[in-house]
């Protein structure tokens, strides 16, 4: 159940990344609403999560699936360049994310 939270927590982070760039700064009042509501699930499911995964496992999975989510989300909604580089960069994060589960996670 840890993992299923951490994975839900990681995607919470993808969400408000994603809100907090269409909050303006936060000078848009529902982006800038559905940022903070996203970002406090997302630490509560990370710290829920962190009961029984270690430190070293869950926080880097939780970052590395907010980072390889939130290129997607830059690429497939927002136009951004999905270059060579970016991807061999999301190639790595995957990489070390399944070595990081394999490693020491419950």
């Amino acid at each position: 159940m840890a993992w299923v939270l951490l994975l839900v927590a990681g995607l919470l982070e993808v969400a408000w990344a994603f809100f907090m760039k269409q909050s303006a700064g936060f000078t848009r009042l529902w982006p800038s609403v559905i940022t903070l509501v996203t970002m406090v699930a997302s630490f509560g499911l990370l710290a829920v999560s962190m009961r029984t995964l270690p430190l070293g496992v869950a926080y880097p999975v939780w970052t590395g699936v907010g980072a390889l989510g939130a290129v997607a989300v830059g690429a497939a909604a927002m136009g951004e360049p999905l270059t060579a580089a970016r991807v061999v960069a999301v190639l790595l994060i995957a990489g070390g994310l399944a070595l990081m589960t394999a490693s020491g996670g419950h």
